[in-house]
């Protein structure tokens, strides 16, 4: 125990601040060490790409409802950038999980960043690629930027598993763009389960990616 108490009064003021700080906020990590995507055994899926979102294309993932955009003067999440799957990926999936007869995975990846502003998204949108492998996202993208801190969250939705990450500057108090983080946690947690990631494939023109429309039904 005083072997400890020595160790911790060696440790430089920064050393200290971020022990504290991580111990009172333990939801987010230096990026270095915030957990990425996870892949398994499948190493084949490192492969496949991802590709930016448009803001509308966004919104339709996410499926948003109408009575949260009416309230709404601009767009919503202003700060967010998200990583869908590309139409190579969702056929490549389809067709890796066919030639291994069901063994091969078919569960696809969407990776969503949340911002403390939007001047930070701005400069990660001119430093990221359009376009990467799901194999270099923890590397260029995660581990990527530097000097920030990450909360990741990680949530299952069929053939489809978000990976939700809130970005702010390290050692930064609280999150400014918390109501929009709660906004897009509870619109992913409410969404179903895509039985059939090539259902995205009609993005951006299909109303809904989630669930077909209802069948009208005579009364």
């Amino acid at each position: 125990m005083v072997e400890e108490e020595e160790k911790h009064k060696h440790q430089n003021p920064q050393q200290q601040q971020q022990r504290n700080k991580s111990t009172s906020d333990p939801h987010f990590k230096p990026s270095s060490d915030v957990k990425g995507i996870r892949f398994g055994g499948q190493f084949v899926v490192r492969s496949f790409t991802i590709r930016r979102a448009t803001p509308l294309e966004q919104l339709r993932l996410l499926d948003i409802p109408p009575s949260f955009l009416s309230q709404c003067r601009t767009l919503p999440f202003p700060s967010a950038t998200t990583y869908l799957p590309t139409n190579f990926t969702i056929l490549a999936h389809h067709a890796w999980h066919t030639l291994t007869l069901g063994l091969g995975t078919n569960k696809s990846k969407v990776v969503l960043f949340i911002f403390e502003s939007e001047s930070m998204k701005s400069a990660a949108d001119q430093l990221w690629p359009p376009m990467i492998p799901l194999g270099d996202v923890n590397k260029k993208l995660i581990r990527g930027i530097s000097g920030c801190e990450m909360a990741r969250f990680k949530f299952r939705k069929g053939c489809l598993t978000f990976y939700v990450y809130a970005v702010r500057r390290l050692g930064a108090a609280g999150f400014s763009r918390a109501d929009d983080l709660r906004s897009i946690l509870e619109a992913v947690a409410a969404l179903k389960d895509f039985l059939d990631h090539t259902a995205m494939l009609a993005l951006p023109s299909h109303p809904s990616i989630t669930f077909p429309p209802p069948v009208a039904m005579a009364h």
